[in-house]
């Protein structure tokens, strides 16, 4: 389970330019729930993944995951219960080397031995499985360098690293909105078999609508740093992004700005 309460975060403070990024921001996700979050540029998506995961601190409120205490944990501990996949493909891995070493550094934080690239035989063959479940033929390039891989391939691969040891909690910053739209279905894909085969709680930042109401659990849409609409259940099946288009307008009374949004219906 993860807790957010009363989340503050503003950016240069006291300072003509000051932003308030997080609003005493509330959430709070049970286990094994997809959640999708929208919103304009600016909303406060990725400063919430971003306090989530340590990058910075809050100035005000409390996160909790599973009864531990984030709030002040430093961001390299976090990184063994959190697993992050980002929007560009060259963030996560390491590409000078091979798909086979990253998934054995990943794998390793299941270990209490140092970190290892240097898998063993019952490693590979795992790595053979979980690759050969995403259908494109990855488990045959395991001595291939990530950097030679496509952008696909990569954040398949990247996902992976993420899930090879069970998280308490995996984030999905845009993850499919650097790859061509055939590509993105395809990971896409492979995101929902992973996140229910095991049973993951996650939140998947997106910019299209249509997705993320047809996407998971439950949907959020952000703006101006708080959470706007909390959607889940019949409410949220019978939603269309035109009727979420008009709910905002009457509620913060303006047009939603963001143009990548309102072209993916």
């Amino acid at each position: 389970m993860l807790e957010i309460t009363n989340a503050v975060k503003v950016f240069a403070k006291g300072t003509p330019i000051e932003h308030t990024a997080l609003n005493h921001l509330n959430l709070t996700l049970t286990d094994g729930e997809f959640v999708t979050v929208i919103g304009s540029n600016g909303a406060g998506k990725s400063t919430l993944f971003n306090a989530i995961c340590g990058t910075f601190l809050l100035d005000k409120g409390r996160i909790l995951l599973d009864g531990t205490d984030l709030t002040h944990m430093p961001e390299h501990k976090r990184a063994l219960m959190i697993g992050r996949v980002f929007q560009d493909p060259m963030k996560g891995t390491a590409p000078h080397m091979t798909i086979e070493e990253n998934l054995s550094l990943a794998h390793s934080r299941s270990t209490a031995r140092p970190l290892s690239f240097a898998p063993s035989k019952k490693q590979t063959a795992l790595f053979r499985d979980r690759l050969a479940a995403f259908h494109m033929g990855l488990e045959d390039r395991m001595k291939t360098q990530v950097g030679l891989l496509s952008g696909g391939e990569r954040q398949a691969v990247t996902l992976l690293m993420c899930t090879i040891v069970t998280p308490k909690l995996l984030l999905l910053d845009e993850h499919t909105a650097a790859l061509d739209p055939a590509t993105a279905e395809q990971v896409m894909e492979i995101t929902r078999k992973t996140v229910e085969t095991y049973r993951l709680t996650t939140m998947m930042i997106t910019h299209n609508i249509s997705q993320a109401l047809t996407t998971g659990t439950r949907t959020l849409m952000m703006d101006e740093g708080e959470v706007l609409f909390d959607m889940d259940g019949a409410g949220r099946a019978r939603m269309t992004v035109d009727d979420l288009m008009r709910m905002y307008s009457g509620t913060r009374h303006k047009a939603l700005d963001s143009d990548r949004m309102l072209l993916k219906k």
